[in-house]
């Protein structure tokens, strides 16, 4: 059913119950699980020096999808990572179509401000725009 699930993550620790349902039905249909980490430029003021912060932001992703890639092949799944950089949901919805994504799992909510207590505004646009399923998980703020 599915061959290519899409785990997109921010690296904060209210992801774990995404991972372990990603990683459960990776497993249950032998697809090959996708960890994508997207580097919010979008957020910076065009006159702001980016350069270290972006470093350090690739570092905080490739830490990201590297804790997701041991977990899942410790689990016996093939898994993919990827960093891209631009407007998280859009970056999401872009990857979705250029990898043949079959499934999208991910958190109700990310790390920002007052839409982490609904369901995210990345969330939110991925799940109103994606062209395939997607399986949203509640996160409680004992998560974060």
């Amino acid at each position: 059913m599915y061959q290519n699930i899409l785990l997109p993550t921010d690296g904060s620790a209210g992801t774990q119950k995404a991972i372990e349902q990603a990683i459960n039905l990776a497993s249950t249909y032998d697809a090959t699980l996708h960890a994508l980490y997207v580097i919010d430029t979008a957020a910076f003021a065009p006159e702001v020096d980016v350069g270290l912060i972006i470093d350090t932001l690739e570092t905080n992703g490739g830490q990201a999808v590297a804790d997701i890639k041991d977990q899942a092949v410790e689990a016996g799944i093939v898994t993919e990572t990827t960093i891209e950089s631009g407007s998280p949901h859009r970056e999401i919805l872009r990857y979705i179509e250029d990898n043949d994504i079959d499934l999208v799992v991910m958190g109700t909510h990310g790390r920002k401000g007052l839409g982490r207590y609904l369901l995210g505004s990345v969330t939110e646009k991925v799940v109103r725009s994606s062209p395939v399923p997607c399986l949203t998980v509640r996160m409680t703020e004992i998560d974060d």
